[in-house]
């Protein structure tokens, strides 16, 4: 069985793709098969999310294209871009995990999140479709716009009380 555990930059030559929904792109251990039908184990640090495009190798330098497989979403629309970020905002606050797009947000098809969001004024159109949810504040950032992280990452954080003294 192949195993991939590297990430490369670019190849010149792409043997296979691996074509995976976000939920199992999040995952370190993994067995999937790719789209010729070879089986394939795939062994990342914990905490990457392989990301449409990504290319991996293993001992034997093939290099596999990750893939975004198209799922159920929703696509989310508004009038206003002030109705937009609302929705945003109620999205961030039950930690749901949402892709921005150029006037669009997509999330996960949920449909409690549906009915809250149409009630917000939003459009909300069912969709199969690659989902690349943003990687939060403290993830390093989306890979094809950032370099590192979005925000300084604290250490260990001092928390005041009132009782202590400066």
């Amino acid at each position: 069985m192949l195993t991939l555990h590297t990430k490369i930059p670019s190849a010149d030559i792409i043997a296979a793709q691996l074509v995976l929904p976000y939920e199992l792109r999040e995952k370190c251990r993994l067995r999937a098969t790719l789209d010729t039908g070879e089986d394939v184990a795939v062994f990342t640090v914990r905490g990457t999310v392989l990301r449409d495009g990504d290319l991996l190798t293993g001992e034997d330098k093939r290099v596999v294209k990750v893939v975004a497989a198209p799922e159920p979403t929703y696509k989310i629309t508004c009038a206003d871009a002030h109705t937009l970020l609302r929705c945003a905002f109620h999205l961030g606050n039950r930690h749901t995990q949402a892709q921005v797009g150029d006037g669009f947000l997509r999330i996960r098809a949920d449909a409690v999140l549906k009915e809250m969001l149409a009630g917000l004024g939003a459009t909300v159109v069912e969709e199969k479709a690659a989902f690349e949810p943003e990687s939060g504040a403290y993830g390093g950032g989306h890979s094809h716009h950032h370099d590192g992280p979005l925000a300084p990452i604290p250490l260990r954080q001092k928390i005041h009380r009132p009782g202590d003294t400066a």
